[in-house]
């Protein structure tokens, strides 16, 4: 049968226990300033002259349109219009360890969060000891075994929210791994975009390259007959050697370009060069985008991984100074314990219960340079992430000014090719009628091949300065890691 005292002295222990609860949760305050989102920019232009030209280009050939105001939806580099690139970049998705690394920073991240969280519950530990022991200063030294078992309960009421604050910081620190995780992801497509219109590019270069080869053994042969018929001399012979020789310089250089980027596009997938090689890509292939969705400031700053983690950073440093401020103020704990403890041949049932109170007096300023240091660090963070945001707008300035050049050099290269094959081809039928020397037709071929490497130049150059400006915007990295995720959870198994 139950002792009646026991059983009182029990409810009163759970009584008190259950008041000072109830009374700090009543009385808890969370101390130091509640983060707050940043406003959006006022800023409503990135470069207005740019703005300009580009909203009202795309009636020339070569020529792009964006479209202000509109925000990029699904996969920005299904804008080209290329299925191989799609797949390749899904394959780099599913390959990259980068991205690999960061999902697992994520996770770890989420579980400090939960490790932080669990300052807020009450904590219950388990205890035994036993033991031998001799007591001495009876009258009759007697030696006797003893042992003492059961729980024990603490619990830190977290008057001012110390503890809160360090699990707000904590989940900052989690939002900033996942925004790491959208910036790779965004800097991941961006450079398997760049690398495939680069593989693309220096295949194009080298063909025209060959092509010109082709032409330089030809006047040489053309030159050769015409110094066999006495109609030349030996050194319009060794020019046209000079050039031929000079020309194939060009190709050791793209074909490093090529065999560089597919070695890119390899390590980007997740694979080693000679473990998978990327499949070759033509400038045919893709398609320049003709009108590109361009966000307003205000709303692409909230688009970028950088500027989000720069955010996560500014949230971190204001619960960093709820932290230290609430280490300026009175910390409290209560515990309570209940044990069943037995000495010789007597044993009872005990239990506890404790409040402590513990706060600074004097600590040398420590404390309250600690909170200066915390407010001085956020003050700092708060600059940074102006200056992330200012440089991103100038980042999308640049890109659209450089779209917009590209289009000028594109009709300007098309004119210069142009007129550069009419003179190439008029001074070798000069030549071949005996009307000019070799001299004008290598100096027309010249320009003939400078004018084409151009164009593909300027179309490469097109291209990348396009990928640039949808990676400057954010592209659809937002939200990346929750698709992930759910990705993941969708292809689990699932078990009746």
């Amino acid at each position: 049968m139950k002792s009646p005292a026991r059983f009182i002295n029990r409810q009163m222990f759970k009584t008190t226990f259950g008041a000072a609860s109830a009374l700090a949760f009543l009385t808890a305050c969370t101390v130091g300033p509640d983060y707050q989102m940043q406003p959006p920019s006022l800023s409503q232009h990135y470069d207005q002259q740019a703005e300009q030209r580009l909203g009202q280009g795309g009636n020339k050939p070569g020529e792009q349109r964006i479209d202000l105001g509109k925000k990029v939806n699904g996969d920005w580099w299904s804008a080209f219009r290329s299925p191989k690139l799609d797949k390749l970049v899904r394959r780099a998705i599913d390959g990259n360890l980068e991205l690999v690394a960061a999902d697992a920073t994520i996770r770890q991240a989420a579980s400090s969060v939960a490790a932080a969280e669990g300052a807020l519950y009450p904590q219950v530990d388990f205890g035994a000891q036993a033991g031998r022991q001799r007591v001495h200063n009876a009258k009759e030294p007697s030696t006797s075994n003893f042992y003492a078992i059961g729980p024990r309960v603490g619990f830190d009421l977290d008057v001012f929210g110390g503890n809160k604050r360090q699990v707000e910081q904590q989940q900052a620190f989690t939002d900033l791994q996942t925004h790491r995780y959208e910036a790779a992801y965004l800097t991941l497509t961006g450079d398997v975009a760049s690398q495939a219109l680069l593989l693309a590019s220096a295949s194009a270069q080298m063909a025209a390259v060959e092509k010109l080869l082709a032409n330089d053994a030809k006047n040489l042969e053309l030159v050769r007959m015409a110094h066999a018929n006495g109609s030349t001399t030996q050194i319009d012979v060794s020019l046209a050697e000079t050039r031929l020789a000079q020309d194939r310089t060009l190709l050791p250089p793209l074909a490093q370009q090529r065999d560089s980027a597919r070695h890119a596009l390899s390590i980007l997938t997740g694979k080693g060069p000679a473990d998978w090689i990327a499949p070759d890509f033509t400038l045919a292939e893709f398609a320049l985008p003709a009108n590109v969705p361009v966000s307003l400031p205000s709303e692409m700053a909230h688009d970028r991984p950088d500027v989000r983690q720069a955010e996560a950073e500014l949230h971190m440093a204001s619960a960093a100074v709820g932290v230290a401020t609430a280490n300026l103020y009175p910390h409290v704990e209560l515990s309570a314990s209940l044990a069943q403890a037995a000495s010789g041949n007597g044993g009872a049932a005990l239990w506890g219960f404790a409040a402590g109170l513990t706060a600074p007096i004097f600590n040398g300023g420590t404390l309250k340079a600690e909170r200066q240091a915390a407010v001085d660090g956020y003050k700092a963070t708060l600059a940074g992430y102006q200056q992330t945001v200012i440089s991103s707008f100038g980042q999308v300035a640049d890109t659209l000014q450089a779209i917009n050049h590209d289009a000028e050099e594109n009709l300007a290269q098309e004119d210069a090719l142009r007129a550069a094959e009419t003179s190439f081809r008029l001074n070798q039928q000069a030549y071949a009628q005996g009307e000019n020397s070799i001299l004008q037709v290598l100096e027309a071929e010249r320009a003939y091949e400078q004018a084409l490497l151009g164009q593909i130049r300027v179309k490469t150059a097109q291209y990348l300065d396009t990928v640039r400006l949808y990676v400057a915007l954010g592209g659809n990295s937002v939200g990346v890691f929750e698709q992930r995720v759910a990705s993941r959870e969708a292809q689990k198994p699932s078990y009746q």
